[in-house]
């Protein structure tokens, strides 16, 4: 049983050695394609740079503002694929894409009529889509009209003469787009009585009834805009002209606030209400790393797809009333289909695929050819440990036909050499080779013996 143990345990040892060997020698004849590959891809990786920052900046906007509060969303989606969202509250969309072009933010919330597309575009500034409506709210006290007229509704801005109207701080793009259309009405802000209060100061200042008026421009989820269209004596404009000035200025749309849109049960608001409304977009600069492009451009479709007050079900969003160029990580994520892959591979592994899918495809066709010769470079090395004694054979047969060394010592050389071969370890698929190594070793020992008149022997006779 001892010996059984023992002849299992060299034979395994054996199996291991020549495995060891093997594998050493399949190493070293694909090392230089190995080397070249490694570095390809190392060149290609530090070119391409295809895993994004941690963390990134989002200008939003004042705090506790609509833009304030989809900043906290986006935030949110980006962080379940490790993305740390920096928000950078601003005064608003003007000081935004100010943040933007000064390199303060990667990402900012930019609403239509604020930017110079074309002087934008040339700097590397581009959208990553449309978002969302952001209507014009012009919220009145009917009684302030009634003292300068007997009509108590206001259709028309020529109304506003006058009054005490905010509109809001210059940090947002509101006072250039309301001294736009107050020009387009023949007036100016000198014919106002105007303030610049912030959003939530100048609401209370309305209720309070120290305004007549207030201009708003945000999006419908403002916590202004929900309590405002809810307060008692406070009344929301509808625009009959909204058509005419959306023509003339075309960064902006007519939108229509349905009847009971705000409270069904209230039937609030009692009639539909036509309302100016800009485009706001997703804004970001060509340093910007590509694989944060997509990110938020995919965040975008989940936060801003549903349906809204001014819009239906996938109506946002879109490449359609974009003002700047549309990047082409917004384009493939709105209008495009995403590759099967980010279904079932972490985002770091898809977006190394996707940046790197061609780099990898031209590796494996410059490899196919090189590969070809990783098979005659392992068998050269197998085989190199067994012609490598030829060399030895043939330099004892070149001093036995010399006569320059007695047969004793040539013997003597012969036996080592077998004995060497005999530990020479090589795959079964070369082993003709190594048994012919020793063949020939026997045949110059015989040849030797012969010229001394012996009879030729066996290692095991003699």
């Amino acid at each position: 049983m001892p010996d059984t143990h023992t002849s299992f345990a060299r034979h395994l040892k054996e199996a291991l050695h020549l495995w060891l060997l093997s594998l050493r020698d399949m190493l070293a004849s694909a090392g230089p394609v190995l080397v070249l590959a490694v570095g390809l891809l190392t060149a290609a990786y530090w070119w391409l740079d295809p895993q994004p920052p941690r963390t990134v900046t989002l200008a939003t906007g004042p705090v506790g503002s609509a833009y304030d509060a989809f900043g906290q969303r986006y935030a949110q989606a980006l962080a379940r694929d490790g993305i740390q969202v920096k928000l950078l509250a601003t005064e608003g969309p003007a000081s935004n894409l100010h943040a933007l072009r000064e390199g303060r933010a990667d990402v900012a919330f930019v609403r239509g009529g604020s930017d110079d597309p074309a002087q934008d575009a040339s700097a590397g500034i581009m959208s990553l889509g449309a978002l969302f409506y952001e209507p014009l709210w012009l919220f009145y006290r009917p009684d302030a009209l009634q003292r300068s007229a007997p009509d108590t509704r206001l259709t028309s801005l020529t109304q506003l003469r006058g009054l005490r109207v905010n509109i809001d701080p210059a940090g947002n793009s509101s006072p250039s787009l309301m001294q736009r259309l107050l020009e387009a009405n023949g007036l100016s802000p000198a014919d106002l009585r105007t303030s610049a209060l912030a959003p939530e100061a100048a609401a209370q200042a309305l209720q309070a009834g120290q305004l007549d008026a207030m201009v708003l421009v945000t999006a419908p989820e403002s916590p202004v805009v929900q309590r405002l269209l809810l307060q008692p004596g406070i009344a929301l404009a509808d625009l009959p002209q909204a058509d005419a000035l959306s023509r003339r200025f075309p960064f902006l749309q007519t939108v229509t606030l349905p009847r009971g849109m705000v409270d069904i049960a209230r039937d609030l608001p009692p009639d539909d209400i036509g309302l100016l409304a800009a485009t706001t977009a997703l804004i970001t600069h060509e340093d910007t790393h590509p694989a944060l492009r997509q990110l938020f451009a995919q965040a975008a479709q989940q936060i801003h797809g549903g349906a809204g007050w001014f819009n239906g079900a996938r109506d946002f969003p879109n490449t359609r009333t974009s003002e700047l160029p549309v990047s082409p990580e917004g384009d493939r994520a709105i209008n495009g289909t995403p590759p099967f892959w980010q279904r079932y591979l972490p985002f770091w592994a898809s977006n190394l695929l996707e940046r790197m899918w061609l780099v990898i495809g031209g590796l494996i066709v410059l490899l196919l050819p090189l590969s070809r010769v990783v098979p005659p470079l392992y068998t050269y090395r197998v085989r190199q440990r067994v012609f490598r004694w030829y060399a030895r054979l043939r330099a004892v047969e070149a001093r036995m036909d010399t006569g320059e060394a007695d047969t004793t010592t040539l013997l003597n050389e012969l036996d080592e050499l077998d004995r060497v071969a005999s530990q020479i370890t090589v795959p079964l698929a070369h082993a003709d080779e190594l048994y012919a190594l020793r063949s020939n070793i026997e045949k110059t020992r015989r040849r030797l013996l012969a010229r001394q008149g012996a009879t030729p022997t066996t290692d095991a006779q003699r």
